[in-house]
């Protein structure tokens, strides 16, 4: 607002406040009823039916204005500043890798003159209804890309890559003809061997622990 030099005039009365309310109502309510009485029910009939509705409507509550003087001043704005003002506008502090992230993206900075002093500052962006994203330093626009953090890789996206099977066949060929080799463990590097076990009891003989001894 202060852009297109327009002064804010707040409703500080319930009175002010009563009245756009009473107006909200009226479009929320009454026309929609006028509408069904009329029996509209498609866009055609109903902008068709608009202007004598608006009529009788003014005709019964409007109320004159004191002053019939028009306040109304020229736009001195041009279309592209103009654009720009009403667009939705931020800042996004950017990183020493020259990205920052909006609206779940990652946004990269292209590596030119002016983009690589711009670590640690804030930069501009506008967002318009109807156009893409721009970044801008200083009335200077920057190139960028685009990271999205919500994009997936579907089946049907996946190409087969035939180069990278085939290293890959070659590869496992060479494996397979290589012998297994067994990997020891620490104590069979150092010469340990393992011992039988010794048992001992009432019942147990000689014949049993030569056997065991064997095994």
């Amino acid at each position: 607002m202060a852009e297109l030099n327009i002064e804010i005039i707040c409703a500080n009365s319930s009175q002010a406040k009563g009245r756009v309310e009473r107006a909200n109502r009226t479009l929320q309510d009454r026309l929609v009823k006028e509408l069904r009485l009329a029996s509209v029910s498609d866009m055609e009939a109903g902008n068709a039916f608009l202007p004598a509705f608006v009529e009788r409507y003014n005709q019964r509550f409007a109320v004159r204005a004191a002053s019939t003087a028009n306040l109304h001043r020229p736009m001195l704005l041009k279309t592209q500043k103009l654009n720009d003002v009403l667009c939705h506008r931020e800042q996004r502090y950017v990183g020493t890798q020259l990205t920052f992230h909006y609206d779940r993206k990652q946004i990269i900075l292209e590596q030119t003159e002016l983009s690589k002093g711009l670590a640690g500052k804030y930069v501009e962006l506008y967002h318009y209804p109807d156009g893409p994203l721009e970044v801008r330093w200083k009335e200077h626009t920057l190139p960028y890309r685009v990271f999205n953090k919500d994009q997936r890789v579907s089946h049907t996206a996946i190409v087969e890559n035939k180069r990278l099977r085939h290293a890959l066949t070659v590869i496992k060929a060479k494996q397979d003809l290589k012998p297994a080799t067994k990997v020891m463990t620490n104590s069979e590097k150092d010469g340990y061997k393992k011992r039988p076990r010794i048992l001992y009891g009432p019942d147990f003989d000689e014949k049993t622990r030569s056997r065991a001894a064997v095994e």
